[in-house]
């Protein structure tokens, strides 16, 4: 009895020691209890958002980066390991390094450094493969992770009917009495609170009456604007673009700081500015808060999904024109070795022999490397996102709490419930924010092994200086709602960011030619190339054999063809499952209306009995039967 005891409080103890071991638990909760639901659904977000691309720098850095490292040609041995000569009394500037050029360039942070030898180190690791399913890898992680995250929360969500007793559950059921900590008891007292304010709120907006012809005009007027903003930005961005590739052609030492980094701060005022002309056209629709916040994501994610694939389709001609240039980078190449050797058999005089012909890596010439350029992209744009972010925050929360909170006293007006007030927290644009910044992550780290790192402390920070900045500039909404117990919004929409992320990343892998002269899959037509050479060189033949006709297209079609019709199999019980369970509801409901009613009935009559019946269970112990009847008294007079 005593061990059972000690066992138990071990269980306990240790479930709480799980807890506390959660990341920014007490922040999250400090946020739900004074803001809601709503923006702690964000910062949930973003510490899943944080554990994924964590197991993503984990593969990328001890399957590409540390061998590279550890077991590769070090810096300077290959001409695609070593700063041009031309680069490198300026490769360790600041400026350089920032825009990642230089050193940062020519380092395992981008593709281009890596060698395509088979295999590297005591251990023939086999670098060119690693990479290449590495990639393979994060992308079906990514889609297994998401697909989870969203199935699990459909099944915690469980389909029950949140509204029957709400309040009686809310008033009973609430309170926490393990509590023991003052800090924590007064949390959970305005978190309480705030629940019943959403309840509220809820059950207010099904009873309000609405012009219906006004308001269908004053939404079609916002959405009119809507697709002006959408339009007038992705021109911008095609503009910037333009402009862009013609700065590209001018010496980079008559270019100012804004015209190297025009395109990407435009992206980045772009995603600053146009979620509050959204938010100003939604006060038009008089949408209830939860719907209005689905409007406002969506418009917002058309506005960065049009912006990124407006880049990309940029980024393509350049990529383009960067293959056309390799051709010739090679051809002259090919000339340059061929006069090099014959000068040198012609400064040797006679028959004699002197040292081994040499030319130092820094002086070879070489081709642009259109993937490392790709990398680079990326990695600017999520550099550029971050400190706009944070500058944002800085100048439009905390400058503007400090102005309002110091200047209200000697003001002509109230600046705390008057213009301009404290700001409220910008669910929509933050929530964007990160899912399109986390698409550039699975676009570029193909290209750039480092940006699931960048990305991690990127995410961190925004951790500690939002939740701060939360806490300390920001007021809870005016209106305020209950976010979705199941998050599976935001997870549809970064599912979708995902699948249109992987699809230019997988188009280039399996069209594009590898430059020539840079990355493990250099000397190949194309990346996947380094799969057959593998089942080659590494399996038996009849192994190969097999695996071949496996990947036959005829084979792969049958497969997804089955998939498919077994996902509209899955789909369709489970809609029918649905619709049972909703007919259960009814049921039920009217069985408590029944049971209501009969209770007034025959109040002061005699017993009312209620007969339950039950399968065999712990309710029949004892019985024969596979059914047994209970019966309780409902009501006695």
């Amino acid at each position: 009895m005593m061990m059972a005891k000690k066992w138990a409080k071990f269980l306990r103890d240790f479930e709480n020691f799980k807890a506390a071991c959660i990341p920014w638990e007490n922040k999250i909760k400090a946020i739900e209890s004074q803001f809601g639901s709503s923006v702690a659904s964000y910062f949930l977000f973003l510490r899943w958002m944080y554990g994924v691309n964590m197991v993503l720098f984990i593969l990328t850095f001890s399957l590409i980066m540390l061998p590279e490292y550890l077991w590769g040609l070090p810096y300077g041995s290959l001409p695609r390991k070593t700063v041009p000569r031309a680069e490198e009394a300026s490769a360790a500037n600041f400026g350089v390094l920032y825009d990642f050029n230089g050193l940062a360039q020519y380092s395992v942070l981008f593709y281009g450094y890596y060698d395509n030898k088979r295999t590297i180190g005591w251990m023939n690791f086999r670098l060119p493969l690693s990479y290449f399913l590495v990639g393979i890898m994060c992308i079906g992680y990514s889609f297994l992770v998401v697909l989870k995250a969203m199935t699990k929360n459909i099944g915690d969500d469980g389909g029950g009917d949140d509204n029957t007793f709400n309040f009686s559950w809310k008033v009973f059921t609430s309170w926490d009495y393990l509590i023991g900590n003052p800090e924590t008891a007064d949390n959970k007292f305005n978190s309480i609170t705030m629940n019943f304010k959403e309840a509220i709120i809820e059950e207010r907006a099904a009873q309000v009456e609405e012009n219906v012809h006004l308001i269908r005009f004053l939404r079609f007027l916002a959405n009119f604007f809507v697709f002006l903003t959408l339009g007038g930005s992705g021109y911008l961005i095609f503009w910037a673009v333009k402009r862009s590739q013609e700065f590209a052609q001018q010496d980079p030492d008559t270019l100012g700081w804004w015209e190297k980094n025009e395109m990407n701060m435009v992206m980045s005022l772009l995603g600053m500015f146009c979620p509050t002309l959204f938010d100003l056209f939604a006060e038009l629709e008089d949408y209830h808060p939860l719907i209005a916040l689905k409007w406002l994501l969506g418009r917002i994610f058309a506005l960065l999904l049009g912006n990124l694939y407006v880049f990309i389709l940029a980024l393509m001609d350049e990529i383009n024109n960067k293959i056309e240039e390799e051709k010739l980078v090679k051809a002259n190449i090919t000339l340059w070795e061929a006069n090099m050797i014959k000068a040198y058999n012609a400064s040797l005089s006679g028959n004699s022999t002197g040292p081994p012909f040499f030319v130092h890596p820094a002086d070879v010439p070489r081709g642009p490397c259109w993937e490392t350029m790709v990398g680079q992209e990326f990695v600017r744009l999520t550099v550029s996102d971050v400190l706009t972010t944070y500058v944002t925050i800085l100048i439009g929360d905390f400058l503007r709490a400090c102005f309002v909170r110091f200047c209200n006293y000697c003001w002509c007006w109230d600046l705390e419930y008057g213009y301009p007030s404290y700001t409220e927290f910008d669910i929509s644009g933050n929530v964007l924010a990160l899912i399109f910044n986390q698409g550039m992550i699975w676009m570029g780290s193909f290209f750039a092994p480092s940006l699931p790192g960048i990305n991690i402390l990127r995410l961190h920070t925004s951790m500690y200086f939002q939740c701060w900045a939360v806490m300390c500039c920001n007021v809870p909404e005016a209106r305020v709602f209950k976010a979705s117990r199941s998050n599976n919004f935001y997870l549809g929409m970064l599912l979708l960011i995902l699948f249109l992320s992987t699809m230019p990343v997988l188009y280039m892998i399996v069209s594009l030619p590898p430059s020539f002269d840079c990355g493990p899959f250099s000397g190949k037509n194309r990346m996947f190339e380094v799969i057959g050479e593998t089942l080659e060189h590494d399996f038996p033949s009849w192994m190969a054999k097999i695996l071949r006709q496996l990947s036959n297209p005829g084979l792969v079609i049958a497969v997804v063809l089955v998939m498919a019709l077994t996902i509209y199999y899955l789909n369709a019980t489970a809609k029918g499952q649905k619709a049972a369970n909703l007919d259960l509801k009814k049921k039920m409901k009217q069985l408590q209306l029944l049971v209501a009613s009969s209770f007034q009935s025959y109040a002061g009559g005699p017993e009312v009995l209620l007969t339950l019946r039950f399968k065999t269970n712990d309710f029949c112990k004892g019985q024969e039967h596979k059914h047994c009847e209970v019966t309780v008294p409902l009501f006695s007079p």
